[in-house]
């Protein structure tokens, strides 16, 4: 066995600064650094093993788990400054050369100005209007998460019954009632089928699949979809036109493929054809069937949208059609696939989470007539 390292000199801490190296060891929130500096030193405070103070700088060493030297570092620095040593000292380096204000002076002109012919800034108009670098400006926006370049879109819903049709669709989603259907039910219209006017070039290593910009449209379709809320299937239906009889073949077809026994109810947005008087006729002869309408302007609240943009990814933006048959197989297929795995989507915030969410976002924003 090695010989011990020699004892270090006798450390002797007051309560006042066990408590506080104490309360920094065992605090969830204390920096990493720090904590092991205070181990140290409470380390470097105890008894030996044979009962004699100091300890070795090797034995506190192997305790923490850290080399002698950054013993013998912290160790120093606590006796020389005590607690205020343990802190990182400031480091050097160039001498701030951006006040405070004229931080908070970009950050007002990137929030309520224009330049004169853009509609946006840019990193190099914004450093020629403040005076400063480009990379200055990079970094103070970085820092504020400023993005004047982005753009994203919104629309607010002005449907008079907007809290109680969110209320009354979540309900379905979250609280389902017993011995019914819940179908997210909705229209793809014009679906194209589009072929390219030249060949589509494969994928190959260090080359992506290439098409050609322009194409030939072939004809289009229409698909009428229920996806059910619990298990993720899908009913689906395809017609060349979109209209009430349309709407009431599929119907119609609900109601030969759901059980009997089971009430439907039928989550759907506010396109006319929902409305109609025939398909208001054919519902008082179905009284199993309940529709609930999704806000005005607020298609997200409807599950089947998610449906079809998942179609529109995997299967429809870089398919090839040169006719519209051709695109209803591509189509009928890709149900018959989903249907053979399907993936329900499962909703998880409330009615009144959502509320909440508009409302915080309605304060935040200007001139909103909500």
């Amino acid at each position: 066995m090695g010989r011990p390292g020699p004892r270090l000199a006798e450390l002797v801490l007051s309560e006042h600064e066990r408590e506080v190296l104490g309360g920094w060891v065992r605090a969830q929130s204390t920096p990493q650094a720090l904590a092991l500096r205070a181990r140290i030193v409470l380390a470097c405070a105890e008894l030996a093993p044979d009962g004699l103070l100091p300890r070795s700088a090797s034995s506190v060493a192997r305790q923490v788990g850290v080399t002698t030297e950054t013993v013998s570092k912290w160790r120093a620095r606590f006796v020389a400054h005590r607690l205020d040593g343990l802190g990182d000292a400031p480091r050097p380096g160039r001498v701030r050369t951006v006040t405070d204000e004229q931080v908070a002076e970009l950050v007002r002109l990137t929030l309520e100005t224009r330049p004169k012919n853009a509609t946006h800034w840019s990193t190099r108009s914004m450093a020629r209007r403040a005076g400063m670098s480009q990379s200055t400006v990079s970094r103070i926006w970085r820092a504020f998460g400023l993005k004047p370049h982005r753009t994203e879109s919104f629309k607010l819903s002005t449907d008079p019954f907007f809290v109680d049709k969110v209320h009354d669709v979540v309900g379905l989603y979250l609280d389902p009632p017993e011995r019914a259907l819940v179908l997210c039910v909705d229209e793809k219209s014009q679906i194209q089928a589009l072929d390219r006017s030249q060949p589509v070039l494969p994928m190959m290593p260090g080359v992506p699949e290439r098409r050609s910009h322009d194409y030939l449209r072939a004809g289009t379709t229409t698909l009428f979809a229920a996806l059910d809320a619990a298990s993720g299937r899908v009913i689906g239906s395809l017609h060349r036109r979109h209209r009430t009889a349309e709407f009431r073949k599929f119907l119609a077809k609900l109601d030969r493929e759901v059980p009997d026994g089971l009430d439907v109810h039928l989550i759907v947005d506010n396109y006319g054809t929902h409305k109609t008087e025939p398909v208001r006729r054919w519902l008082l002869a179905h009284p199993r069937f309940h529709l609930h309408f999704t806000p005005t302007g607020s298609s997200w609240l409807n599950l089947v949208e998610r449906w079809f943009a998942e179609l529109t990814c995997k299967k429809l933006r870089r398919s090839v059609h040169r006719s519209v048959p051709a695109l209803e197989r591509d189509i009928r297929t890709w149900i018959k696939d989903w249907n053979d795995n399907p993936r329900p989507y499962v909703w998880h915030k409330t009615a009144d989470q959502i509320l909440d969410s508009l409302a915080g976002y309605c304060r935040r924003i200007n001139d909103s007539g909500h």
